[in-house]
């Protein structure tokens, strides 16, 4: 057998070479895909999904009342009013295990970056957080209604997951040549301090008459 011949019978014989041509990256999906408004940056994306998730939570009591007179009006036969309420406090527990995680991951890449990225980190924080921000217009049944429908963005938890782990990689090359006894720089998920009260002023003791 020629040469040329066994290649043809080897070339038959491979089934890669008579297998379908590889399908095309199938298109993102929908639900992954970056919200309006939120920043590109993986670093600031994750903190933007922190403020947005962040102001969620801090709704929760003032949204309540409205949720639950919904809720009651609006039954579905055979449903449990109890069981959906319970909904909103499972959320809640759920949503600070992601803003543990968020923070975790907003954190670790701030401590691998050879910048400071607190302050563009704040600003991210601070534009999730106006998300939730709504005019006089808006009232309270649609305020509701749209913080009982909103779902934390899904490429939020994949966002973050990958930035802990790459600024932990990263970290742990620049880790060695960190300068020792210096303070770590705050992050993008801390609350401002609080100024601690004034003391009051010592009163003057009356001058004995005389």
């Amino acid at each position: 057998m020629t040469p040329l011949a066994l290649a043809f019978l080897l070339f038959a014989q491979d089934p890669a070479a008579t297998a379908a041509p590889p399908a095309e990256p199938a298109p993102a999906v929908e639900e992954d895909r970056l919200p309006t408004g939120a920043p590109r940056d993986d670093y600031q994306f994750v903190a933007w999904c922190y403020g947005s998730l962040r102001g969620y939570l801090d709704m929760h009591d003032e949204m309540m009342p409205e949720v639950t007179r919904i809720e009651s009006q609006f039954r579905k036969p055979g449903s449990s009013l109890k069981d959906d309420l319970k909904v909103y406090a499972d959320m809640q527990k759920d949503g600070q295990a992601k803003l543990k995680a968020f923070q975790a991951a907003l954190t670790a890449a701030e401590k691998a970056s050879v910048r400071p990225l607190n302050v563009q980190g704040a600003a991210a924080v601070r534009a999730g957080r106006m998300s939730w921000t709504t005019g006089p217009d808006v009232t309270k049944a649609r305020k509701a209604q749209e913080w009982m429908s909103w779902a934390l963005p899904v490429r939020c938890e994949r966002v973050a997951a990958q930035l802990e782990q790459r600024s932990k990689l990263m970290g742990t090359a620049l880790k060695a040549n960190a300068p020792k006894g210096e303070a770590p720089p705050p992050s993008a998920t801390d609350e401002p301090a609080e100024a601690p009260p004034e003391a009051p002023a010592a009163e003057t003791p009356p001058t004995p008459a005389g």
